[in-house]
């Protein structure tokens, strides 16, 4: 299990898998940044509505989703299920 404090926060993410799309479509450090943010709290670009529904998913143990921009501004989401078993890498498109 992979976990990481920052801002006061700590998701524990359990397996990280990436899904082949998203890993035809991403660098590998825009994988790591995004991953290492997602970790620490920061939901990147996701609405005011899911970054509350994260801060809430922290403190009851909900699905954790962010948003994120690849350097060359491609979207793609980092999921984390609910139990912390595992958090997925993925393209929009892919869900």
């Amino acid at each position: 299990m992979v976990t990481i404090e920052g801002k006061g926060k700590r998701v524990q993410t359990g397996q990280v898998v990436v899904t082949p799309n998203a890993l035809e479509s991403l660098k590998e450090e825009d994988i790591i940044r995004a991953l290492t943010r997602h970790k620490a709290g920061d939901w990147g670009d996701c609405s005011k509505e899911d970054w509350d529904e994260n801060e809430l998913s922290l403190r009851e143990g909900f699905r954790l989703f962010s948003v994120y921009h690849s350097s060359s501004g491609v979207k793609f989401w980092v999921i984390t299920e609910a139990d912390r078993s595992h958090t997925t890498i993925l393209m929009p498109e892919d869900y």
